[in-house]
């Protein structure tokens, strides 16, 4: 079989392509919905704090990540203030628009209605694409880049018109400007042109225009990394040293089926690969998927980096079944459909459960903070602050005329910083990712409040440190914060002068 794909838009696929535009919408409004009412309860991730304090220091370029996300989290603080729902809003168009794009690919292949609505439903009950719904990060908007590259891709491939290569370009540069683990998916565009007939595109102006939209969006923030020794490179290498030493890398290839894909769909993105491949038009796309498969692999990247590359194989393998269905008899379509549906939508369900807050209270809620270890780390920030600031009040006056907040990771410091408003607690003081290029205060204060430190820690990096209040929740919540940092000390001045203690300090997280 030269090519699963039909030609084109043939009059096989014509109208029931069209007709499958409103249940992929609807697909993707339901899931929206179910966020927006959901979104509200618990409180903000630790990461979600990080993002809320780079977009009060907005600039083209941060330690942990480019700066799209932040830029995006300060339109959403200007539109509706420190509201989870609001500034959740982003994330949920996102994840909204890769469903209905991932259904826009199974028609460009030439699916019909059922092809569409199967794409899409796989992308909404898988577990990554639900879970970036539920958060303001990053990776919402990098999964959508890829998702909008691999369409234009098709159509570039389908329609053989070269100036596909300028939308190409333009989400090729917002992805650089997101997340920069697009270098893996642009290493597999560029393998894909070389290895396939597609090469023929290098030839084309359009496609070095196309590149050089990239570029040109890029620019600012290659500028910033210049200008700053590079030091998201140093960051990176520190963080993936730390997550294989963890072990947050094992497991890679058993996440591309529970994690990445919704796994009662295996069949449809193995299916789709295997088409892309047999494909002489679409075989780029099979290469934009198989060289950040290697590299990943290869390289120990955790298990979730490739999640946004399934859709575009989810829409093919769709188109293959949807004909396959169409060939059998009446009662085995009806059997296959309902047994595969029903399989599909009960993962679905259980995916949903585990990590959206569909309950605030109740088994449900028990249920997914057991299984949901993101759900736990957004409890008990609203304690940790009004504990911190009631241990700033019972300090002597003297102590609190020159008294700061001294924290150990960013999400301590975004708790302070955006939270901590409503106590009038001072700017906290971050040695941790883009806040330590900040600095500290210009008159360094005498009395610290220390948040994050064990206490053998505390007492090698500050003078005079006494055990002043614990830092946890009233839920009994096991995360992070009440299980490594459960002391809040309160000290003196480091040991060592300020601008040692702050180049010995500097830390990634």
């Amino acid at each position: 079989m030269e090519s699963v794909v039909l030609e084109d838009s043939s009059a096989t696929a014509g109208t029931a392509s069209r007709s499958g535009v409103w249940e992929v919408a609807g697909i993707a409004l339901a899931v929206a919905v179910i966020h927006l009412l959901t979104n509200g309860r618990y409180g903000f991730h630790r990461d979600e704090f990080q993002f809320l304090s780079d977009a009060r220091h907005l600039d083209w370029g941060f330690v942990a990540y480019p700066p799209v996300t932040p830029f995006l989290e300060r339109v959403g603080l200007q539109l509706f203030g420190v509201s989870m729902v609001g500034l959740r809003m982003f994330s949920v168009i996102a994840q909204a628009m890769a469903i209905v794009v991932t259904g826009l690919m199974a028609r460009q292949l030439g699916g019909g209605r059922l092809a569409q609505i199967e794409a899409a439903l796989v992308v909404a009950t898988s577990a990554l694409p639900v879970f970036e719904g539920t958060e303001f990060q990053y990776s919402s908007f990098d999964y959508l880049w890829w998702v909008l590259i691999a369409y234009f891709v098709i159509r570039l491939l389908k329609t053989e018109n070269p100036k596909w290569w300028v939308a190409i370009g333009v989400f090729v540069g917002l992805g650089l400007m997101t997340k920069y683990t697009i270098l893996f998916f642009i290493a597999g565009i560029f393998s894909g042109l070389v290895l396939t007939p597609a090469r023929r595109f290098l030839g084309s102006i359009w496609f070095w225009i196309g590149v050089t939209i990239a570029l040109v969006i890029f620019a600012p923030n290659f500028v910033w990394q210049v200008r700053h020794g590079f030091i998201s490179e140093h960051f990176l290498q520190h963080i993936h040293i730390r997550d294989v030493r963890q072990g947050r890398a094992n497991g890679f290839i058993k996440d591309q089926f529970i994690i990445c894909t919704n796994p009662v769909a295996a069949p449809l993105w193995i299916v789709g690969l295997v088409c892309f491949l047999r494909d002489r038009r679409y075989r780029l796309l099979a290469w934009m998927y198989l060289v950040p498969l290697a590299l990943f692999a290869f390289g120990k990247g955790r298990g979730y980096y490739l999640a946004a590359a399934y859709p575009m194989l989810m829409a093919m393998g769709s188109v293959a079944r949807e004909r396959w269905v169409a060939s059998r008899t009446r009662p085995w379509r009806l059997a296959v459909q309902g047994l595969f549906f029903t399989a599909l939508i009960a993962w679905g369900v259980l995916v949903f459960a585990i990590i959206v807050p569909l309950a605030s209270s109740g088994p449900l809620r028990q249920f997914a903070l057991k299984y949901n270890g993101d759900l736990r780390e957004e409890i008990g920030w609203d304690e940790l602050v009004r504990t911190v600031a009631g241990i700033r009040d019972s300090l002597p006056p003297e102590q609190r005329e020159s008294v700061a907040v001294l924290v150990g990771n960013y999400g301590e410091q975004g708790a302070v910083e955006i939270l901590g408003a409503a106590y009038h607690l001072p700017m906290p003081i971050s040695m941790t990712n883009s806040a330590w290029l900040r600095g500290y205060p210009a008159v360094p204060p005498s009395t610290l409040m220390v948040v994050g430190f064990s206490r053998e820690a505390a007492e090698k990096a500050f003078t005079s440190c006494r055990l002043a209040g614990h830092n946890g929740n009233s839920e009994g919540v096991k995360n992070e914060e009440s299980q490594s940092h459960p002391d809040i000390f309160v000290c003196g001045s480091p040991r060592l002068p300020w601008p040692e203690f702050w180049k010995e300090y500097q830390n990634y997280g």
